[in-house]
């Protein structure tokens, strides 16, 4: 089906707007993380959770809500997600402790959830396939636009208002983008409309996948979460057979099983996230805590890394459409790679002109990585299956995201522990700290670039 040029725009606009914001609030929330301590009396710990909660059940619920989304309808749910959102960001403005603060992250996650399952796969269904990498690209380069402004906007707002500010930013810009999906997306998506839900697969993906992380997040601090660990693990087992044998399964194990395409592209995803996420949240905490620096100055040094992103992604996308994406995003792997193996001899020292061409270059690689892989993903995938690819690509960058942010918990709470975030040993143990994250991603990042190359060529007959 073909749609008219001012639905594809309308359409385009209204994800756009979306990826913008879901990026904006999740890098701007980085930069508010010492304000936040501060106002609520908590430590690194705490900090740490306010950001993995909405990971951990963003990632445990995309998949789920992109299968209900095929039987629902992906508008519906796409509109439900949005309107939840809405509503916990205005929770979180005005929250009056950490316990309702991180409630609300956690609903906010469920509603990104509905989201990451619709959005995409419903641009992916309206534009062509021809201009489906261009599209990816200017997609990508609304998330970067967004992790942009994030850090600036976001600091600008913590400095002059509060950290409230941002949450009240996000209601304005969601309670936005609901109006226009009920006056112009109007049509609906319904690829398994009339088929069964498969419950017992949602269950026992979303525990395993919370229990996973969560256990994960939380290895250090007794014995009984390793257990919780290989509990997970059985979990996802069963998953995996039962949804082998499930007449409706909400993910079609068998199908994507044969496709090289798809599962090294997101296995390449989930490396290059579980990489990179932490880089803002930890940037944030060195700016501020280590250097001293204010957080809206803090937040104009980090714009360097996703401004090249926004700048490189929709010329790499592109690109992806005539040149095979493994070798962009590879490319772009491999220079993650090193940015982050540079990351390791920052110090209390370190000059800030430094810190921006080091973060320009994590950038590029990052914008040469994105798109492409994103394009591969959806190209090796027939159309009834978009919003399930969307959901995957969404998860695996959840799942990345929040292996990071689990990653940085585990090593903080064995060199931090209970350290006040403002006492004077807090900036030799966070150094230890920061050091082993980054020698741990860029490890990780070198890995991926075969994960990456291990793809093949892309089937770019299956998407359209």
């Amino acid at each position: 089906m073909s749609y008219s040029r001012e639905f594809i725009r309308s359409t385009m606009a209204i994800c756009l707007l979306t990826s913008f914001i879901g990026a904006f609030m999740a890098n701007s929330v980085n930069i508010a993380a010492p304000a936040i301590a501060l106002d609520f009396t908590v430590t690194q710990f705490h900090l740490n959770w306010m950001v993995s909660v909405y990971l951990l059940t963003s990632a445990a619920l995309a998949i789920p809500c992109g299968r209900l989304a095929d039987i629902v309808g992906r508008r519906k749910l796409f509109l439900i997600g949005i309107g939840f959102f809405t509503f916990s960001s205005l929770g979180c403005s005005v929250t009056t402790s950490f316990g309702a603060l991180i409630f609300f992250r956690l609903l906010q996650g469920v509603a990104n959830a509905m989201i990451a399952g619709t959005s995409m796969a419903i641009l992916t269904t309206v534009v062509p396939p021809q201009e489906r990498g261009k599209a990816l690209g200017i997609a990508s380069a609304s998330v970067y636009v967004g992790l942009s402004l994030g850090p600036v906007l976001g600091g600008f707002l913590v400095k002059y208002i509060s950290w409230r500010g941002i949450f009240i930013f996000g209601f304005l810009v969601d309670a936005l983008i609901f109006a226009l999906i009920l006056w112009k997306l109007t049509d609906e998506w319904k690829m398994a409309a009339g088929e069964a839900y498969d419950y017992t697969g949602a269950a026992l993906w979303i525990s395993g996948i919370a229990l996973l992380l969560f256990s994960l997040s939380n290895l250090t601090l007794a014995p009984y979460y390793t257990l919780l660990l290989l509990g997970s693990i059985v979990l996802l087992g069963l998953f995996i057979r039962f949804e082998l044998k499930a007449p409706s399964p909400i993910l079609a194990i068998k199908v994507f099983a044969k496709n090289t395409t798809f599962i090294f592209s997101n296995l390449a995803t989930v490396i290059n996230y579980m990489a990179t996420f932490a880089i803002s949240f930890l940037m944030s905490l060195y700016l501020q805590l280590v250097l001293g620096l204010d957080s809206s100055l803090a937040g104009m040094i980090l714009l360097s890394q996703p401004v090249l992103m926004a700048l490189v992604s929709p010329f790499a996308g592109r690109l992806s459409d005539k040149v095979e994406p493994r070798i962009l995003a590879s490319l772009g792997m491999g220079i993650i790679a090193l940015g982050l193996f540079l990351l390791t001899f920052f110090s209390t020292a370190t000059p800030v002109p430094y810190i921006v061409v080091n973060l320009v270059f994590i950038g590029f690689g990052f914008g040469l990585f994105a798109s492409p892989n994103t394009n591969a993903i959806m190209s090796s995938v027939e159309k009834r299956h978009y919003s399930i690819a969307s959901s995957t690509v969404g998860t695996m960058r959840l799942l990345g995201q929040t292996m990071s942010i689990a990653t940085v918990s585990l090593i903080t709470s064995i060199f931090i522990g209970d350290t006040g975030l403002h006492s004077p040993e807090y900036i030799q143990v966070f150094m230890t700290s920061f050091k082993l994250c980054f020698s741990i991603f860029a490890v990780l990042s070198f890995l991926g670039v075969f994960a990456s190359l291990a793809r093949g060529n892309r089937n770019a007959a299956a998407g359209q």
